[in-house]
């Protein structure tokens, strides 16, 4: 074969390649909130190892800066009942760290049931982890929202996920008590 057809034929292979690992955006029902989103890119990862995973990657470097991978859905279907939202994490150079979250809210906006997983956090460069929370969903509920948070620099992907109702025997997540403030202060 000639050389120039060796080079056409690696300069479209190359193309090719680049075109089919360029992410896909979110799907519609997923969005990108948190306290600093403006500084986070996400979508759907299309290359090979990326497995059609969705992810979240700090685009600016700043450290302190953190955003989730959100969706909301109505509570009605699942009113009295025990909820369970797993996925597996992976993560590359992530500097603070990544996790799971949920949060079950009310009409007027009060959250009813909150869990995220910081206390068993995912961090730097590391293969599959699955997290799961599970709570239960009270009769007043109005909403759901779960996801996955970034936290710091780096990426994180989350796949599969599964939202599902579970029996009473799994044990619900309870985020640890706050200290309690004193009631005089100590000079």
């Amino acid at each position: 074969m000639k050389p120039h057809y060796i080079l056409a034929a690696a300069a479209a292979a190359t193309t090719v390649l680049a075109l089919a690992a360029t992410p896909a955006p979110l799907p519609p029902s997923w969005s990108l909130l948190g306290q600093n989103p403006e500084k986070f890119t996400a979508g759907v990862d299309a290359s090979p190892d990326g497995h059609g995973a969705k992810f979240l990657r700090n685009a600016t470097g700043d450290t302190t800066a953190w955003a989730s991978l959100t969706q909301s859905i109505l509570a009605q279907r699942y009113v009295g009942q025990r909820v369970r939202f797993r996925a597996r994490l992976r993560t590359r150079d992530l500097s603070n760290w990544t996790g799971l979250w949920m949060s079950i809210n009310n009409m007027e906006g009060k959250t009813l049931a909150f869990y995220n997983t910081q206390a068993h956090p995912i961090r730097g460069n590391t293969d599959w982890t699955e997290r799961s929370i599970v709570l239960d969903v009270p009769a007043d509920a109005a909403v759901i929202t779960f996801g996955a948070i970034g936290a710091g620099t780096g990426q994180m992907w989350m796949e599969p996920l599964a939202f599902e109702t579970v029996g009473r025997d799994v044990p619900v997540n309870q985020m640890p008590p706050q200290p309690t403030l004193p009631t005089t202060p100590t000079l």
